[in-house]
């Protein structure tokens, strides 16, 4: 019984270069060593300049809309217990099972932070953040 492996692409197929205009083919450096060298190196084109990324309009008070489905740039880490972890699928289930909403724990989590942060704006002092805060 003979062992087969699998036909996979080389590396030159995965990471070849996608323009519309057929590109030179680069010389081989040559080696010493087989296989160093064997994927052909970039050539060096002018890369064009990155424009400055558009500054964000600041939402104006009271426009705390959640930012819903759309590709965030953003990111940061929070750090949750194994039971405040559970709440959160659970809320995703039972949105998903009684309300028929699909959404992903980060679509809860941006929409909660809307809602709290809209209710700081409005309330203030009076805001369940801050009174939740204040009992801790």
């Amino acid at each position: 019984m003979s062992a087969r492996r699998a036909s996979l692409p080389g590396a030159a197929e995965l990471f070849r270069t996608t323009t519309s205009q057929p590109a030179e083919p680069a010389p081989q450096p040559q080696s010493a060593h087989p296989g160093v060298g064997a994927i052909a190196p970039v050539p060096d084109e002018p890369r064009p300049a990155r424009a400055a990324r558009p500054s964000r309009r600041m939402r104006a008070v009271g426009d705390r809309s959640p930012s819903g489905r759309e590709r965030h740039e953003e990111k940061i880490t929070v750090y949750c217990s194994p039971e405040e972890l559970l709440e959160l699928e659970a809320a995703r289930l039972a949105l998903r099972g009684e309300h028929g909403l699909a959404v992903d724990r980060g679509r809860i989590v941006r929409e909660a932070v809307a809602v709290v942060l809209a209710d700081l704006e409005a309330k203030g002092e009076s805001s369940i953040l801050v009174r939740r805060l204040r009992q801790l």
